[in-house]
């Protein structure tokens, strides 16, 4: 099961969550991921943790003020990145032309989708993976896995009947290992989380809960 923890802007000390993730993947062995604020990429990046970028632009070099360089992210550390989350959404050209920024700078890719529907199309841009948050659960207590058992069973099939290769993290309301747990019985090959860890009062603590059932 893969953890990816995005920080999004929160007031969060981004390298004490990221060494926290980098040594709690050591002592578990899980695959943790820590995808910062742009500005704070190469700080988690040199702390020894899997950095993702939580948005790349679908631009290539140029005259882009503003944008995120899918080459600038890898840089300053990152080997994959987030593309469409239900904060940074985006049209579905500029996913297609996300995807093919990610590929060209060799990042891998997770596209976030808010439903089933969603997610096939989604998985049909070709994508590593996507993540299925459906936006009233984002940020909540509850995850999708125990709120809705079907929609992740259900994206995990439009998925599957789009591209196999196409893995499904689950995401919205991530905080436990039960959550985890849930989310791999269902199908998905991972999790999607955020304020879990970013304004947990020891990230290192829910961190190290969020992967025991991997243990």
């Amino acid at each position: 099961m893969f953890v990816l923890v995005n920080l999004k802007a929160y007031a969060a000390d981004a390298v004490e969550i990221a060494t926290a993730a980098r040594e709690v993947a050591g002592e578990s062995g899980a695959r943790i991921a820590v995808a910062p604020q742009t500005s704070q990429l190469a700080a988690v990046a040199d702390t020894g943790v899997e950095t993702w970028a939580q948005h790349v632009s679908p631009v290539e070099q140029g005259s882009h003020t503003g944008s995120t360089l899918a080459e600038a992210v890898v840089a300053a550390g990152a080997v994959g990145t987030l593309i469409n989350h239900s904060e940074r959404r985006l049209r579905l050209a500029d996913i297609d032309g996300a995807l093919d920024a990610a590929e060209r700078a060799d990042l891998e890719t997770v596209v976030c989708a808010n439903n089933p529907k969603q997610v096939g199309a989604a998985a049909a841009l070709g994508p590593d993976a996507v993540a299925v948050e459906p936006p009233e659960l984002i940020g909540g207590d509850i995850s999708v896995s125990q709120a809705d058992p079907d929609v992740v069973e259900d994206a995990v099939a439009a998925a599957d009947a789009v591209d196999e290769s196409v893995g499904v993290l689950c995401g919205a309301g991530v905080s436990s290992g039960a959550d985890l747990d849930a989310a791999g019985n269902l199908g998905a090959e991972g999790v999607l989380l955020a304020s879990g860890v970013a304004k947990a009062d020891d990230p290192r603590a829910a961190l190290s809960e969020l992967v025991e059932p991997l243990a």
